[in-house]
């Protein structure tokens, strides 16, 4: 009998002592993670704010595949919120304000726990990276919060690694969704011709890019200055590509001739109305090669044969209002007899 009253004594201290522990631990907490992702700020940030994205790479809901997600219809922008419910309780999250495409805020409700405040910033790199810093904090917690953050190790060691996962994911599927392309072989069309400005360059697979970027702003500068606008979509004319290094002129096309004073840097030319076979890539530019296989093949297998006018690219979409490269869309015209 008396053991057990020590028993019981020394349960009562450690008891007190546990609570005297948990009483004088923090009443707050913040955990912050910060990730490099090679992916433009706008396409990060409207993977973030659209919480239909979330269930593709949360960490929380690839660690327990049974957690029911209930996503709403108003899942997007401010005002968005999902919820979930798992062996642990209910929880929800709502978008209370954004910055785009610079900082998200949210908050975080678990059971009758008091919210935590979440917190995302994008900061744009030059090299086009982003570094995403998602952060999560909490104040006023009461006891039993306390006690069963400090049973679990701590809100650093409950929360720092399914930061860290989640990011790591959230970066490999915008990996994998910028590598997205379609080629679509539209068929035997007319294109209406129009007058163009253009500058004429050899280039190859490593500096076409390059390339391409300087006479294009070299035109628009040229344009700017006098006064001349822009009447269609930038466009490339392959002058010649029976090697690795191809000519072409890039150019803008313009509603009228102009007449251009001698020495001038920028030169104009006509396409006509002509029949062409047609093929539409949507992705990146760099998908171009696999679109000209499949258009050429094309040509083969339907014994169609090309005239002397040159094969040209129309790139309709502007990258600066498509951050994403797998919206980019280009139209390739083979002229034929």
């Amino acid at each position: 009998m008396k053991a057990l009253k020590y028993i019981l004594l020394l349960l009562l201290i450690l008891f007190i002592g546990l609570s005297i522990f948990i009483a004088v631990q923090p009443n707050s907490f913040e955990v912050t993670r910060t990730r490099n992702i090679k992916a433009p700020q706008e396409v990060l940030y409207n993977k973030i704010i659209d919480f239909e994205t979330w269930k593709d790479w949360s960490s929380w809901i690839e660690a327990d595949p049974e957690m029911k997600i209930t996503i709403p219809e108003k899942h997007e922008g401010v005002g968005g919120s999902y919820s979930w419910e798992d062996k642990d309780g209910v929880g929800t999250m709502t978008t209370v304000a954004a910055n785009p495409y610079n900082s998200i805020t949210q908050e975080m409700q678990i059971a009758e726990f008091p919210k935590s405040d979440v917190s995302w910033k994008l900061e744009a790199k030059e090299d086009g990276s982003t570094d995403v810093t998602w952060d999560i904090s909490g104040k006023n917690l009461p006891f039993a919060f306390k006690l069963v953050s400090t049973l679990m190790g701590g809100m650093e060691k409950l929360i720092g690694p399914h930061y860290e996962r989640s990011l790591e994911k959230l970066d490999s599927i915008t990996q994998e969704d910028m590598k997205r392309y379609e080629v679509t072989i539209d068929g035997i069309t007319e294109y209406g011709g129009g007058y163009y400005l253009y500058k004429t360059t050899n280039a190859n697979a490593q500096n076409i890019s390059v390339k391409m970027g300087e006479n294009f702003g070299a035109i628009m500068m040229f344009m700017g200055k006098n006064g001349i606008k822009q009447s269609g979509m930038p466009l490339t004319v392959y002058n010649d590509m029976s090697s690795s290094d191809v000519i072409m002129s890039n150019g803008i096309p313009v509603n009228e001739k102009i007449t251009l004073r001698e020495g001038s840097d920028v030169s104009i030319n006509f396409i006509p109305n002509i029949k062409v076979l047609k093929t539409t890539l949507k992705g990146n530019y760099t998908n171009l090669s696999k679109a000209w296989e499949e258009t050429m093949a094309y040509l083969v297998k339907n014994n169609l044969e090309q005239s002397e006018e040159k094969p040209f690219e129309i790139y309709t979409t502007d990258p600066g209002h498509y951050p994403n490269p797998a919206d980019w869309v280009t139209e390739i015209y083979i002229p034929i007899k």
